[in-house]
């Protein structure tokens, strides 16, 4: 399959939020809804230190995407200031249906992936194909760049955070990659989860 990396755009927005939703159907943030999604992918065209690419075939049907931010901690405050209302709102939905899920959704929305042991590294937020295609090479594709992109604006590496139990295909999809678990951690709910670093 021919896969074209292309920088994301508001014009991709849409078409990512839904592709994010089946891809993660039971996930926290699939669960705050596609008005959420919106604000959180958009959040990475609006800040300059965002950084964010679609995959897309041959015929211009978008496959997968990928965010992050080189300044985690700056995307987050600038975040906090310039958008926080666009979140509450955005939000509105998923705490009338559930008002205990207040917490995690502050935390949600200015996550950060609590960053690991270091120096100061880009941070991974989100990734996500089609499940129709996947092990098509969309994935790795999307990450490489992304990788490429922290290395060209100077990050000392990168980091992610994810699942640390029943989680083996995607630890063997970021080890295939080069990645390394470099700790673990626990969230406030309890989660066990695995820090992986890319260091340049």
């Amino acid at each position: 399959m021919n896969i074209d990396v292309i920088a994301l755009s508001s014009a991709h927005i849409d078409t990512v939020v839904e592709i994010h939703i089946r891809a993660f159907p039971n996930f926290f943030l699939s669960f705050l809804g596609p008005r959420f999604l919106r604000e959180f992918y958009a959040s990475f065209l609006l800040d300059p230190q965002g950084m964010g690419y679609t995959a897309s075939s041959s015929k211009g049907q978008i496959l997968g995407v990928i965010v992050g931010s080189v300044d985690p901690r700056g995307h987050f405050k600038r975040l906090l200031k310039r958008r926080w209302w666009a979140f509450c709102l955005a939000s509105i939905s998923a705490v009338v249906r559930r008002p205990s899920c207040a917490p995690r959704l502050f935390r949600a929305i200015f996550y950060r992936g609590e960053s690991p042991s270091g120096p100061t590294r880009a941070l991974l937020s989100s990734i996500a194909v089609d499940p129709n295609i996947q092990r098509a090479g969309v994935g790795k594709k999307l990450v490489e760049h992304w990788v490429e992109e922290a290395r060209r604006r100077g990050a000392a590496g990168c980091y992610l955070t994810t699942d640390a139990d029943g989680n083996d295909k995607v630890h063997a999809f970021y080890q295939g990659l080069n990645w390394c678990a470099e700790s673990t951690y626990a969230t406030a709910e309890g989660r066990r989860m695995y820090h992986y670093v890319y260091d340049f």
